[in-house]
């Protein structure tokens, strides 16, 4: 019996802990709601207000498991959903949470694309200019007038 009562109340335990861990998920994501839609309605830009509620989300939520950009950005956007009053001006600004990430691949591969054709312009034109020097090593300086028998 005594067996069964350590295991009710570490079962009891762990289903407390569980619950409050997602209660101050909940809070720091409508907090963290509240610091982007505040600051965008304030003026500010979509990288500065995303970095103000990312850092409160991250800190609130503590424990082993960090939460990620996209974590943070569902949770935002989920309170603004459930609390759409509260909310109804920031709706406008969710899309910028969300971005197309394919998109974001593929601007990073041209970029990178084009950060290596660039380097592969500047080495050929070193190694040309290199070619060029030797070439007028080879030259004399006199010169040789055509019509000189």
């Amino acid at each position: 019996m005594k067996g069964f009562k350590k295991k009710f109340l570490f079962l009891n335990l762990g289903i407390i802990s569980s619950l409050s861990l997602n209660i101050s998920t909940v809070n720091a994501g409508t907090f963290g709601a509240e610091i982007f839609c505040t600051m965008r309605d304030g003026g500010n830009d979509h990288e500065s207000s995303w970095q103000a509620a990312y850092t409160y989300i991250k800190k609130q939520k503590g424990g082993i498991f960090k939460v990620s950009p996209k974590q943070a950005a569902t949770q935002i956007t989920e309170s603004v959903i459930r609390e759409r009053e509260k909310f109804s001006y920031c709706v406008e600004y969710l899309d910028n949470l969300h971005p197309n990430r394919e998109l974001e691949r593929e601007l990073q591969k041209e970029a990178k694309r084009k950060e290596k054709e660039k380097k592969e312009k500047e080495n050929k034109r070193k190694r040309l200019e290199k070619e060029l020097e030797k070439a007028n090593e080879d030259f004399s300086e006199e010169t040789i007038e055509r019509y000189s028998y």
